[in-house]
């Protein structure tokens, strides 16, 4: 009848492995388009969720809506930016798309800049005002 049959080590965790892989390959396979309408949906569904937490907590029920916005945020990291990484190569063959990433890199360079090149003074004028 049923025969049990002993599995490798780390059977699952290699048809884990095969399976998001696959999974991968098939995300990395769509058009630009497609790939933005997939990242537009956990992004449209997930960000009305984090006001609708931050209503809830308001409303006086803060446990629940600290518990929303943490699960909010952990999918948002979780799976949103792992995906938006996988897709970014294509986005940013849309024209429009490439030139909006632009001007954010562009923006997030010059603001960290600036908090470094703020903190690199202070660092050099604390130096110098040390006693020796």
């Amino acid at each position: 009848m049923f025969r049990y049959q002993e599995q490798p080590a780390g059977w699952l965790r290699s048809s884990v492995e095969d399976h998001r892989m696959s999974l991968r390959k098939s995300i990395e396979g769509l058009g630009p388009y497609q790939s933005l309408f997939l990242l537009a949906l956990p992004a449209a569904t997930i960000e009305p969720l984090k006001l609708v937490a931050v209503a809830v907590a308001g409303e006086g029920h803060w446990i629940t809506g600290t518990a929303m916005i943490v699960a909010c945020y952990a999918f948002s990291l979780l799976v949103v930016e792992r995906l938006f990484v996988v897709v970014k190569p294509k986005l940013l063959t849309i024209p429009w798309f490439a030139k909006l990433w632009k001007a954010f890199v562009s923006v997030r360079t010059s603001v960290i800049g600036t908090f470094r090149r703020g903190r690199t003074e202070q660092t050099v004028r604390d130096s110098r005002s040390a006693p020796k």
